[in-house]
C-alpha cells in the first residue's frame, strides 16, 4: 500500500485577521464562501492552523472555513504563564471567535489532538454551546471523561480493565515528558524541529510534510498546554455532558489516544455519531479526501439533507451498551443460536442484520431486535450459494459500509454412519457448514480490512469439533474444520486488529435436531432417533440465550474458543489430555 500523499502548504487566498481572545491576540484565517455553512478548526500540538490547509483546499469552495493559530502557537500572542493555558482560558478564546467571526449562525467545530481536547471543554460548556452547530472530534478526549473512564476502570479491579489502563498510560508516556522542566524545551531547540517533518513522515507513514516556520516555537510553549491542565482533569474530573451534535473519528492505528479512551462516550454525549478509520494519529493529513467525505455528510445530515445509511449506522443510542452504533450481521438468525444472538446484540444498542434462508423467521427474529430498541434489518440468503454470499456482502457493503461483527452461525445437522452418507450429503453439509463460514469470513474480513476497522468474525462451530464418534463424521468434520479454519484466520487478521472467534457450544436445545438427517435409517426409524436425540438435548437444557450471553462475553475478551457447557468443556480437556479416552468413546453405536 502506498504511502498516503499530503500535499505541500501552498499559500490559499484568504483573510488573515487579529481577533481578541481572554487577554490575547489571536491569528484567525478565513476562507471559502462567504454564505455557506461556516466550520471552525482547532489544531493540536505542536501544530500550527496550516496543517488544517489540505482539508481547507477540500471544502473552501462549498463552506465558509476559519483556522486560528491557538495562543502560544504560530502568529497568536505567546502568554508566559502556565496559568494563562488553562482550558477555561481556551474555551473563552473560541468564544471570542466565533461572536466575532460568525455572530448571526452557530458553527460547525472541527478538532484534533489537543484542539479537539480543549474543544470539549467549550462543547460541554452551557454558555457556549447555543454557538456550535455540531462538533467533530478526531483523536482527542476530553480530560474529564477521560478521569471517569480510569476511575471506572480501576473500580472494576479485573486484570482486563487494569490492563486497558495500564496500556493507555503507555501510550501517553509523551505526558509525562512534558512535565518535566526544561528537557522538553531543550529538546525542541536542538533539533526537534527540523526532525518532525521526518518523524511524521517515518512514524505516520506521511509523504510531503511541510516544514511550519513557527515549529520551534509551537513545540517550546505548547507544552504548557499539557502542564495547566492534565493533573486536575485526571485526579478531580468534573461531570461534562453536552446536547451539542458529536460526530466522533477514532484511527484505529492511533499511536497516543487508544479507541477504548471513548467507550460510553453517549453517556456525555447523546447526540453521538462514531466512525472508525484504519489511519494513525494525524488521519486529517493522511486522508483530507475522507476527513471532508465525512464532514459534509455530518453536516447535510443536521441541515436535514438526507443521509447517507453509513452515517445512519454510526449513530451512537444514548444509554445503550458498547456495542451502540455497531453493525453486527448474524447468519441462521431466523431461531437457536443465531436469534439469540441477535437478539443480546440488540439489547446492547447494536444494528443488527438478521440473514436466514427463511425470511418469515428472520422478518420475526428483526421484529423482536427492534422490540428492543434496535434498528434491525433483513437480507433472505442461502450461505450454501457462494454467488449468493458474494452478492449479500456486496449488498451490505453498499448500503452500509463495512459491518463491525459478523457471526457467521447457519448451520444445518446430520447423523449417521460415514458409509451410508452419500456424496450429496457431504456436499451439502459441509457447503452449507463449512464453506458458507470460508465465504462470509474472506468476504467480510476483506470488508473490515479496507475500512480500517477493528471489527469481530464469529465462526460457529461446536463441542463435536473435538469429539470424533462413528454416529456423526459429517458433521464433526465440518465442525473441526470450522475450528481450524478460524485459528489460522485469527493468526492473519491480528495484523489488522480484527478478532476472530470460534463458538463451540454444547448441547443446544433447539430445533436443529428437528431437521438433522439420520442417514442409514428408515423414515420411521429416523424419526425415533430425532425425538430421542431431542429428548436428550432437552434434559440438558443449555439454552441458545445462555450461549449468546457468553459469547457476547467472548468477544470483548478476544477470545480464541468460546467453549459454552460443561460437556463442552469436558470434551475439550479429554481430546487434549486424553485423546485415547475420544478415541474409545467414538466407537460406541448410540443409534444402535
Amino acid at each position: 500500500m502506498n504511502a498516503p500523499v499530503v500535499l505541500p502548504h501552498e499559500p490559499l487566498q484568504g483573510e488573515h485577521l487579529r481577533i481578541q481572545g481572554d487577554g490575547v491576540e489571536l491569528a484567525a484565517y478565513r476562507w471559502g464562501k462567504t454564505d455557506g455553512p461556516t466550520l471552525l478548526l482547532v489544531h493540536g500540538y505542536p501544530d500550527s492552523h496550516e496543517v488544517w490547509l489540505p482539508l481547507v483546499r477540500e471544502l473552501a469552495a462549498d463552506y465558509q472555513i476559519i483556522a486560528y493559530d491557538v495562543r502560544g502557537f504560530g502568529a497568536s500572542d505567546i502568554p508566559r504563564k502556565r496559568l494563562d493555558y488553562h482550558l477555561a482560558k481556551l474555551a473563552n478564546d473560541l468564544e471570542a471567535l466565533i461572536k466575532a467571526l460568525s455572530p448571526d449562525q452557530p458553527v460547525h467545530l472541527v478538532a484534533h489532538d489537543w484542539g479537539s481536547i480543549q474543544a470539549w471543554e467549550a462543547v460541554t460548556e452551557p454558555r457556549i454551546q447555543p454557538l456550535l452547530a455540531s462538533y467533530t472530534s478526531i483523536s482527542g478526549p476530553c480530560l474529564d471523561h477521560v478521569g471517569h473512564w480510569m476511575r471506572d476502570k480501576l473500580k472494576q479491579k479485573r486484570p482486563r480493565a487494569l490492563l486497558q489502563v495500564l496500556g493507555q498510560l503507555l501510550s501517553s508516556w509523551y505526558i509525562a515528558l512534558f512535565h518535566t522542566p526544561w528537557l522538553p524545551e531543550l529538546t525542541w531547540r536542538l533539533g526537534l524541529d527540523r526532525a518532525w517533518p521526518g518523524l511524521l513522515r517515518k512514524v505516520e507513514d506521511l509523504r510531503n510534510v511541510a516544514v511550519s516556520s513557527s515549529q520551534r516555537s509551537d513545540g517550546v510553549h505548547g507544552v504548557k498546554l499539557y502542564r495547566a491542565n492534565f493533573i486536575r482533569s485526571l485526579f478531580k474530573p468534573r461531570l461534562r455532558h453536552t446536547d451539542v451534535p458529536v460526530q466522533l473519528i477514532v484511527p484505529t492505528e492511533d499511536r497516543f489516544v487508544r479507541p477504548q479512551l471513548f467507550d460510553r462516550l453517549q453517556h456525555w454525549a447523546p447526540k453521538l455519531w462514531r466512525r472508525e478509520v484504519r489511519a494513525g494519529h494525524w488521519q486529517l493529513l493522511a486522508e483530507p479526501q475522507q476527513l471532508a467525505l465525512w464532514l459534509r455528510e455530518f453536516i447535510q445530515h443536521l441541515q436535514g439533507d438526507g443521509s447517507s445509511r453509513a452515517l445512519q449506522q454510526a449513530q451512537v443510542k444514548a444509554n445503550t451498551g458498547n456495542y451502540s452504533g455497531k453493525l453486527v450481521i448474524v447468519t441462521g438468525a431466523g431461531s437457536g443460536i443465531g436469534r439469540a444472538t441477535l437478539l443480546e446484540f440488540a439489547r446492547q444498542g447494536a444494528n443488527v442484520l438478521a440473514a436466514d434462508i427463511n425470511l418469515t423467521a428472520a422478518e420475526a427474529s428483526a421484529a423482536q431486535a427492534r422490540s428492543l430498541g434496535s434498528e434491525a434489518f433483513v437480507y433472505q440468503l442461502d450461505v450454501g450459494d457462494s454467488n449468493a454470499m458474494a452478492a449479500f456482502a456486496s449488498w451490505v457493503e453498499s448500503e452500509f459500509g463495512s459491518p463491525d461483527i459478523v457471526i457467521n452461525n447457519a448451520g444445518i445437522g446430520m447423523a449417521g454412519s460415514m458409509l451410508d452418507t452419500s456424496n450429496a450429503d457431504w456436499e451439502r453439509l459441509l457447503r452449507i457448514n463449512l464453506w458458507s463460514v470460508i465465504d462470509g469470513s474472506r468476504l467480510f474480513a476483506q470488508q473490515m480490512i479496507k475500512a480500517g476497522k477493528r471489527g469481530h468474525i464469529v465462526n460457529t462451530a461446536s463441542a463435536a469439533a473435538f469429539v470424533p464418534s462413528r454416529n456423526y463424521p459429517t458433521y464433526a468434520t465440518s465442525k473441526a474444520a470450522v475450528l481450524m479454519l478460524s485459528e489460522c484466520l485469527r493468526a492473519e487478521m491480528a495484523a489488522h486488529g480484527i478478532g476472530v472467534t470460534a463458538l463451540c457450544p454444547g448441547l443446544v436445545n433447539t430445533a436443529i435436531i428437528q431437521a438433522t438427517r439420520f442417514n442409514g435409517l428408515s423414515v420411521e426409524a429416523e424419526a425415533k432417533q430425532q425425538a430421542k436425540t431431542q429428548r436428550l438435548y432437552s434434559k440438558r437444557n443449555l439454552s441458545a440465550e445462555t450461549v449468546a450471553s457468553r459469547l457476547l462475553r467472548g468477544i470483548e475478551r478476544n477470545q480464541a474458543v468460546v467453549a459454552v457447557g460443561a460437556e463442552a468443556h469436558l470434551s475439550i480437556a479429554q481430546w487434549r489430555f486424553a485423546p485415547w479416552l475420544s478415541r474409545a468413546l467414538a466407537r460406541l453405536n448410540l443409534a444402535g
